[in-house]
């Protein structure tokens, strides 16, 4: 397979992961709103979801290609990323009204700013395509893809669930149509398939950088779930008993749980 052909599975990959954020709002066809308790349990999940990953996954792949000093200087840089992204976000002062009241240049710092939030995920996702073609794993559609890059996808993919039904409860309270919020979910992510090819073809022709990729998701998604996913999660389930930590513990563990094969790769 060629590099074109190569590029063009890592964004099929990436845009899958960015449709199924939409699968966040799709229980709103069916009911009202979703509880906290169920909220906090899928913020848990997802966090445990990208824990295991980045840990299992990203960190462990890196340190066999490399040295823990690369994977850290990696790491830093995506903490950093997203501590910008973080005050981007809070400096743009922006409401889910203006997903369905933007004029063009209100679009364009939405797409900014979601492109500042999301692009770790889709850097994750093509980190972990590096060695396509180039190694052992399953074969599909006549690549040979790595086994990491399947769970980074599946992974990703369950994460972004939660996301999406954060993106739907506001769009929901202004009676956004449902077709409209699952549009909208998924144009939360659309940076995610961008940022996956970018990070490929990157570590692809600068494979010395491949260690320090590895840290640099790592460490974007991490510090993503503990300054926002546990935050958010708790102030969710403030008001359920134990202020919703037993449902973000028990999201964790489900979320680990499911990625446990990750060890026995």
């Amino acid at each position: 397979m060629g590099f074109l052909a190569n590029l063009t599975l890592v964004f099929v990959a990436g845009f899958i992961t960015a449709l199924a954020t939409g699968l966040g709002a799709i229980p709103f066809f069916f009911f009202d709103e979703i509880s906290d308790r169920w909220n906090v349990i899928l913020w848990g999940f997802a966090s445990g979801i990208m824990l295991s990953a980045s840990l299992f996954g990203l960190i462990e792949e890196g340190l066999a290609v490399g040295t823990p000093l690369e994977i850290l200087a990696g790491m830093a840089v995506g903490v950093v990323l997203v501590v910008v992204a973080h005050e981007v976000l809070m400096d743009a002062d922006l409401d889910a009204r203006d997903y369905e009241e933007a004029d063009f240049k209100k679009l364009v710092l939405i797409l900014g700013i979601l492109t500042v939030h999301s692009f770790p995920e889709g850097v994750a996702v093509g980190v972990a395509f590096a060695d396509l073609n180039l190694g052992t794993g399953p074969a599909l559609l006549g690549f040979t893809v790595p086994v990491l890059a399947i769970f980074m996808t599946i992974a990703i993919s369950i994460h972004n669930v939660p996301e999406g039904t954060a993106i739907a409860i506001p769009l929901r309270a202004m009676s956004v149509p449902e077709w409209k919020m699952v549009w909208w979910a998924v144009f939360s992510s659309l940076p995610q398939p961008v940022g996956a090819v970018l990070a490929f073809g990157f570590v692809r022709i600068a494979r010395q950088f491949l260690p320090f990729g590895f840290g640099f998701a790592a460490g974007a998604m991490i510090y993503l779930v503990l300054s926002e996913f546990v935050p958010e999660a708790l102030d969710t389930g403030a008001d359920l008993p134990g202020g919703g930590r037993p449902e973000l513990v028990g999201g964790v563990i489900a979320g680990v749980l499911l990625m446990l094969p990750l060890l026995f790769v």
